[in-house]
């Protein structure tokens, strides 16, 4: 499209320079003709010949005047067609067609144009060589009058040159324009470019965030799904457990006080009575017992209201006064609002990862350590000293599986490492997260 425009104006712009060029010569040409040849050719006014004076005069001028070396030929035109003077003499008082300059001249227009060859004058001077001939109205001084025109015949290689140059100024004044336009726009279609794959870069980067978030949203939706659904196996399961310990312990004892109570009543004698009530309140001492131990695992202290540190510490207490080993803490003071599920997991979590360390390394080493970066927490117990595996069935407690159970429900992840130094579990639960479930 550059280029097509760029032609088309060319050659559009060359041809108005090209007209403006010529009709400037031409004006300045009628100045200086009607300036010289008008006084002389005034008697045209009254007459259809001039007389041998003013032919001598003009002969004169063209021949010696400062016109001789720039106009090659001169015609003098009448209205009739007739030639009143040329520097062809012969011609002199020949009638031939007025030419179209010459008929736009008696209108009072100054023209300009390259020669007709064909033209009877010229056929009549045998000329071969084109000229550019400029036609000049002469007027009557007194009335303004046309009375003649006069045609000169310049030769066309000065204006030619003057014309090539402006037509190559023209050119190379477009060119540069066109290359300048050309670079412009594609310096702005290469930033653009390069916003555009600037921004899809950055589109396919989100998007492949966006699918890596979703995906991880998925596998997290699916984690805790799976993680409520073992949990609430484990649940039953513990229910279960928990009814069997009762129909076990508790429920055979009391229903052996109850066998009792029937010799009570065959009892003969107050010593007998007095024997067969206190098995039975041994008896049911025993059950009473049972029943607490369950119960003191179903049961938690009072942590509700608690802030972190004070949760932790309340089950490293509470391990300590049971087993009477020291645990060494060392837990942020996070005073944020806890949800009831994230604080009971914190609790458990240090519960049974201390009871593992009593059970399995002798209490040896009990280390709890709790740490909020942002709004992540990690909860790390440890202990220094067991070959054996931790028992992850767990007794009347969680057990490992069931802390990871409870951790994954609540959107965090958990982490068991085992060296020959002692056993870590570790916990880590996006506060946000644990605010929610």
């Amino acid at each position: 499209m550059l280029l097509a425009a760029m032609t088309f104006g060319g050659f559009i712009i060359s041809a108005i320079i090209s007209r403006a060029t010529v009709d400037s010569t031409a004006t300045s040409s009628a100045l200086f003709l009607d300036s010289l040849i008008s006084p002389v050719v005034q008697e045209l006014a009254h007459s259809d010949t001039l007389g041998p004076g003013s032919i001598a005069r003009l002969d004169t001028i063209l021949a010696h005047g400062p016109i001789s070396s720039r106009f090659i030929h001169v015609d003098l035109w009448l209205p009739d067609g007739s030639l009143a003077y040329s520097t062809t003499s012969e011609l002199i008082g020949g009638k031939f067609a007025t030419p179209e300059g010459a008929v736009s001249a008696f209108a009072g227009n100054v023209g300009a144009r390259y020669t007709d060859l064909s033209a009877g004058e010229h056929v009549a001077r045998g000329w071969s060589t084109r000229f550019l001939e400029i036609y000049v109205p002469l007027r009557e001084h007194l009335s303004g009058r046309i009375i003649a025109v006069v045609e000169v015949h310049e030769l066309t290689s000065p204006l030619e040159e003057k014309l090539y140059r402006l037509r190559a100024q023209t050119w190379l004044v477009l060119i540069l324009a066109t290359l300048l336009i050309a670079l412009a726009l594609v310096v702005i279609v290469w930033k653009s470019g390069r916003l555009i794959a600037e921004h899809q870069s950055a589109l396919r980067n989100r998007l492949r965030q966006i699918e890596q978030v979703s995906e991880q949203n998925r596998n997290l939706r699916d984690k805790v799904q799976r993680a409520s659904a073992r949990l609430a196996e484990m649940n039953e399961r513990y229910l279960r457990h928990v009814g069997a310990e009762l129909h076990d312990g508790p429920a055979q004892l009391v229903g052996l006080a109850a066998l009792k109570l029937e010799q009570i009543r065959r009892a003969t004698d107050r010593r007998k009575r007095e024997t067969v009530l206190q098995s039975i309140e041994n008896v049911l001492t025993e059950a009473l017992q049972n029943m607490r131990i369950i119960a003191r695992g179903l049961m938690l202290p009072e942590i509700e209201g608690l802030s972190l540190g004070e949760t932790v510490r309340s089950a490293a207490e509470a391990h300590e006064r049971r087993t009477g080993m020291k645990v060494s803490l060392d837990c942020d003071d996070y005073r944020g609002d806890l949800s009831p599920a994230l604080r009971i997991c914190a609790y458990r979590f240090v519960q049974e990862g201390l009871n593992n360390a009593f059970r399995h390394a002798g209490g040896n080493g009990q280390a709890v350590e709790c740490r909020v970066e942002g709004r992540v927490l990690s909860l790390r117990v440890s202990d220094s000293g067991s070959d054996t595996r931790p028992d992850t069935r767990g007794g009347c407690g969680l057990g490992l599986a069931g802390l990871r159970e409870r951790v994954e429900s609540l959107g965090g992840t958990f982490g068991l490492n085992q060296t020959e130094d002692g056993t870590t579990i570790e916990m880590s639960v996006n506060l946000v997260q644990g605010d929610e479930a």
